[in-house]
Formats: structure tokens, sequence, C-alpha cells
């Protein structure tokens, strides 16, 4: 379980043979072989580390479903490392379970106030609400917007410096988690019975 909340940015310095590696500094303190870490929103475990990096296996299932596969050497990563019982809890409770990858439609505004649209996958769009939750590349970030499948995201100036949301341009592909509760909520709420025709065009 995450926060949302980024504690650094690293770097690729190698991807190759399902094995992502990292160069990283503070992330790294403390770190054990099996510890989960979130990058760019994806849990990923520690499979090997040094002082200053650590790998990462991923399977075809996580290229499949995330965005990590258009990573190359030299490419910027958000880090940030699971829960533990004392730590704050700073953004909104994240699995680092991507739900879809979405796309950089537009970036407006200006370097205090920018604003980012990335349009959503259809089968996601029905858990994204005006001012509810949602991960992106990791970052917890509030819904500003929504329009159809496409929302908008405030983008502070720290945000902005200090994740990889500021490598970003239009089309690019990034990590999505919608909000677990809207999920738990509509698993639990019964199905909604279909409106017969002859009503439906009355």
């Amino acid at each position: 379980m995450f926060t949302g909340i980024v504690e650094e940015m690293g770097s690729v310095t190698e991807i190759s043979n399902h094995r992502l590696v990292i160069r990283a500094s503070s992330t790294l303190e403390g770190v054990a072989l099996g510890d989960s870490i979130a990058v760019n929103g994806t849990c990923l475990t520690v499979v090997e580390f040094t002082n200053d990096s650590f790998a990462m296996d991923l399977s075809q299932e996580t290229l499949d479903r995330t965005a990590l596969g258009a990573l190359s050497v030299g490419s910027p990563v958000d880090l940030e490392r699971a829960l533990t019982p004392t730590s704050r809890m700073g953004g909104h409770f994240v699995q680092g379970h991507v739900d879809g990858v979405g796309t950089v439609t537009a970036i407006s505004g200006t370097p205090e106030a920018r604003v980012m649209s990335i349009q959503a996958p259809r089968d996601i769009d029905r858990y994204i609400v005006e001012k509810g939750f949602i991960t992106v590349e990791g970052i917890s970030l509030t819904v500003t917007g929504v329009v159809d499948s496409t929302f908008s995201i405030a983008v502070i100036p720290y945000t902005w410096e200090h994740t990889v949301l500021s490598s970003k341009v239009i089309c690019d592909a990034v990590n999505l988690e919608v909000d677990i509760v809207a999920k738990y909520v509509e698993r639990l709420l019964p199905a909604r019975p279909e409106i017969p025709d002859q009503i439906s065009r009355t």
C-alpha cells in the first residue's frame, strides 16, 4: 500500500530482459530484498540492490498493462516506498496496481498553475469524478474536471519540479490508478434493473 506522495525521482540505468534497474538515493534507505517500491505508480519487488541502485523484474503482465515498457535508459521515474505503520498518510490509499494507461492530451496554464488533461481508457473512466482522487504516474492528485473520458488535474510548481510530470508531453502514456473506494462501492451496490424500451421512450 502507498500514499501517492512521491519520495524522489530516480533514473533508469538498465532495462532489458524483463529487468529494470533504477538509480536512487533516499528510496534505498533501509531497503531489503523483497521490499515493494512503486515505480511510476506500479508496485514492484526489489530483487537486487547496491549502494545507489536497485533492480526489479517486470512480468509480461506488467509490461502489457502499464506504461513501463516505454521507459529507456535515462528516463526519470517517480519512486515511493510502501507504507509502514508509522508513515504519514499525505495522499490517499494507493495499491500500486495500475488500472489502465492514459494519454496526455493537453498541457496548459502558467508555471504557477499548470493544468494537464489526460484521456483515460473507457473501462475505467466511470470511476473518475470531479474533486475525486486519481493516481497519475504514482502521484496522488485531485481531479479538477471531467469531460467524457478526459479528465484534468492541476499541477502545483512543487509537484511539477519533483515528479516526472515535468517530462511529459502531449501523446505521452501515463499510468493511472483510480480510487479503490469507487470500485468497492460499485461492486457492493446491487445492479440497477434495465428500463424497458417502452418506458424509456415515453
